[in-house]
């Protein structure tokens, strides 16, 4: 049910986040270890967590809930698209959030859910859902270019990564060549245009 596509990426930037509270924002590392609870040492790892607004419609705030967002994935070319957008020379990933930045792998943000991201070494990776822009994001990004912040949630649209989950351990280092395996599934006939 899963196969494997001939697209082939590659790890441009690895990122941790060890304190949300103190700021949206993440630090740049070369290789990083990871296990059933994410990426060591990032803020947003572990087995569970509260449910946020992202999942309003189905559990009240703070509802302790599997995390299937241990991580936050984005592309180069999705990043450049947005800075576009907005008209700003650039985003840098950890301006808002990013834990795994590829390159390679086109409309990265629009991969289905339970899509496969195998990394060299072994690491598998699932795609929990695309992730989607926020007013925080905007404001780390206003900071760097004043009065733009408010731009990021329209110039993000689709194009802001996806949240994941850890399938299998191991390490990641920066330049490891990904590869992405799709689930197979027609379109549910429920789904809104």
């Amino acid at each position: 049910m899963l196969v494997p596509s001939q697209n082939r990426g590659r790890v441009e930037g690895l990122f941790i986040n060890r304190n949300r509270s103190d700021s949206l924002q993440s630090e740049a590392i070369d290789e990083v270890r990871v296990s059933y609870a994410g990426f060591e040492g990032e803020a947003h790892g572990g087995l569970t967590r509260s449910s946020c607004s992202r999942v309003k419609l189905q559990y009240d705030e703070g509802t302790e809930i599997r995390n299937t967002r241990q991580i936050t994935i984005l592309s180069v070319e999705d990043l450049q698209v947005v800075a576009s957008n907005m008209n700003i020379s650039h985003i840098k990933p950890e301006w808002i959030g990013c834990n795994l930045l590829v390159s390679g792998i086109p409309c990265l943000s629009l991969l289905p859910p339970s899509t496969r991201i195998i990394l060299d070494g072994g690491v598998s990776i699932v795609v929990d859902m695309e992730n989607g822009p926020c007013k925080y994001s905007g404001a780390v990004i206003d900071q760097y270019f004043p009065g733009t912040g408010h731009l990021f949630a329209e110039a993000a649209s689709h194009l802001r990564g996806v949240t994941a989950w850890i399938e299998k351990t191991g390490s990641i280092s920066m330049g490891a060549s990904i590869r992405i395996h799709l689930p197979v599934q027609p379109r549910y006939p429920g789904l809104p245009d």
